[in-house]
């Protein structure tokens, strides 16, 4: 199939643009009355780029998965669920992709097969457990647990942005007080303690010094962030080796590189538990969960997982070879596989983490307001003690 851009007309009189999948402009005409819109023009568009779509938000992906387990478990019609959503989807882009799934199943393809055809809205961990619960028969199920994981990695990544964002916006506000201080009023000072006509203090010749160098050089203070960002994600995106390198280094941050390496993990044990109990082998979990955790160190060690399993090692004692779960951990993993019950064992896993995780997060948001009122307290008691112990010292001799 290729994607075309099209202008239609809807029920209504009016015209409507967008995107859909289609094999050819009659294929693309009979999808679009299936929408009931009036096909008027359309053209190919090349799969790669940006126009190829933008990326569908969890909360759509959520809702797909609680509609489709409600109405399957009723023994409602694949076809027939998949037609209700559609007509009911406000997202544009999502709702072209459920349209297109549907005319895939009528053309004889599953639903995961149908999935797998856009990868960017289902990844293969997502096709993978639908057709797990196509061959199980276990469908609904799969679909619950699909919605629960997504919800559960929708407040995840919540709380990561929350370790993140709050020192990023608290930090914005000391360095513009900072550039404050150093480019308006330190130089409205300055005049008056030079003309003052004595010996100035340490500080304060570093103060001025400090300021003059930022009123001079005020453009590298932005161009040189945005250049090494912009050399980080060149190089993560074009070199593996600097890639492996950056990915080491994250992890390796005093604070916030074992809250990101706990985050990484929780995710990883909920969704090999959810493959596992879903009927997927151990194996080929592992290896379709290596692209969920996002970072290539977590990644090899995965795939040493993998390949010690296949050599004939069980799970606990993979897991223990390579040192990505502390002991405690790997105690329950083995408790899990000695028991039949591994899936719990690693729902256990992931709540153990999930939990660090806010505690850890709540521990570092309740430390940032401090520290930061910190910080910006020694640079205010600088610059005040800089240009106030001049002054200080001529109000002291005119009285003596």
């Amino acid at each position: 199939m290729a994607l075309f851009t099209y202008k239609a007309m809807n029920s209504g009189g009016r015209v409507v643009h967008g995107q859909i999948d289609a094999i050819n402009l009659v294929d693309l005409e009979m999808r679009l009355k299936r929408l009931e819109l009036d096909f008027i023009n359309g053209n190919e568009l090349r799969r790669s780029g940006l126009l190829r779509g933008g990326k569908i938000p969890k909360r759509e992906l959520i809702n797909f998965c609680f509609h489709m387990e409600q109405l399957t478990r009723a023994g409602v019609p694949i076809l027939d669920g998949l037609a209700d959503l559609r007509d009911s989807l406000f997202h544009p882009r999502f709702r072209e992709v459920i349209a297109s799934m549907i005319e895939s199943i009528e053309g004889g393809r599953t639903l995961s097969q149908a999935m797998s055809e856009h990868p960017k809205v289902f990844d293969k961990v997502f096709s993978s457990l639908i057709r797990a619960g196509e061959n199980t028969g276990n469908l609904p199920a799969v679909l619950k647990s699909l919605n629960e994981s997504l919800k559960w990695e929708d407040e995840l990544a919540s709380h990561t942005k929350k370790l993140f964002m709050y020192p990023a916006f608290v930090g914005t506000i000391v360095l513009g007080v900072t550039f404050f201080l150093m480019v308006y009023l330190v130089p409205q000072m300055a005049g008056f303690i030079k003309n003052m006509g004595q010996d100035m203090p340490t500080q304060t010749r570093l103060l001025l010094a400090t300021s003059a160098f930022v009123q001079k050089y005020w453009y590298l203070f932005l161009l040189v962030p945005a250049a090494l960002a912009i050399g980080i994600k060149v190089g993560v995106e074009t070199n593996p080796a600097f890639r492996h390198r950056f990915d080491e280094f994250k992890l390796a941050l005093p604070v916030v590189g074992p809250i990101l390496r706990k985050i990484i993990l929780s995710r990883f044990a909920s969704v090999f538990a959810m493959m596992y109990a879903s009927g997927i082998a151990i194996i080929d979990s592992i290896r379709a969960t290596e692209d969920v955790v996002g970072n290539t160190v977590i990644q090899d060690g995965l795939q040493r997982v993998g390949q010690l399993i296949a050599e004939g090692q069980n799970v606990t004692v993979a897991f223990q070879n390579i040192g990505l779960f502390p002991p405690l951990v790997i105690r329950m993993l083995r408790v899990g596989e000695n028991t039949g019950a591994l899936d719990t064992a690693l729902l256990n896993v992931s709540y153990f983490y999930n939990r660090d995780v806010k505690e850890s997060i709540e521990k570092v948001q309740a430390m940032i307001e401090p520290a930061m009122t910190l910080i910006l307290g020694s640079i205010l008691g600088w610059v005040m003690l800089s240009v106030l112990g001049p002054i200080y010292d001529v109000i002291t001799k005119l009285k003596i």
